[in-house]
């Protein structure tokens, strides 16, 4: 199946996985952050990879980039990507730090506590986003520690799916927004991208019943 195909109703059941992924995040995310959080899905696309970079931004856009390399019955990669401001928000709010600064970081300390507060807000959604998965096709997923780059979208999608677009073009774009109780800030926006290697994407379908 090409992945240009998909019907409205397939996107609509990513749609829903999504949103089940979002609650459950929503829930963990609420708790660690010390507020109410609400997370929705707004949309999910099917593009390929010039196109992905041009959605989050283009090229030039420095961004926050975490990758995961999905294992168990379905194998490729899951990726968050938040712009840089978004991310600085979310680490000043986990270490109550509200002069955090990631583009001006220069205390080696600061700046690994800022990875690891990351990479546990990425190892939430992902896992949450996965659980979700699993449950709906009854597949075992499982999602490695996470790599995270700090750099222009180009470079950071570039290097991070090198391996995974040598067979594959296509990526699943999962739009997702955080809302939270305080008003001075607007909505977190980010992007997951679900990139199933080709063999991967065919099963995927046949336990959603596409073929």
């Amino acid at each position: 199946m090409d992945a240009f195909q998909l019907t409205t109703f397939q996107k609509d059941i990513l749609k829903e996985i999504g949103n089940i992924g979002a609650g459950n995040a929503a829930t963990s995310l609420s708790m660690l952050l010390g507020q109410k959080i609400d997370m929705m899905v707004p949309s999910v696309e099917i593009a390929d990879f010039n196109e992905v970079i041009e959605l989050v931004g283009g090229p030039e856009q420095p961004i926050v980039g975490l990758m995961f390399q999905i294992e168990g019955e379905i194998t490729g990669v899951m990726a968050i990507v938040v712009e840089i401001d978004e991310a600085e928000y979310l680490v000043q709010k986990l270490t109550h730090n509200d002069q955090f600064r990631l583009s001006e970081q220069t205390n080696g300390t600061e700046l690994e506590i800022a990875m690891s507060a990351l990479s546990e807000i990425g190892n939430i959604l992902t896992g949450s986003y996965l659980t979700a998965l699993s449950d709906f096709t009854g597949m075992n997923l499982q999602p490695s520690v996470p790599h995270l780059g700090i750099d222009m979208a180009g470079a950071i999608m570039t290097l991070g799916l090198l391996e995974v677009s040598q067979v594959t073009d296509y990526a699943i774009i999962i739009d997702t927004e955080i809302r939270q109780e305080e008003e001075n800030h607007e909505n977190i926006k980010g992007n997951f991208l679900f990139i199933p290697d080709p063999e991967s994407f065919q099963k995927l379908f046949a336990k959603l019943g596409w073929n």
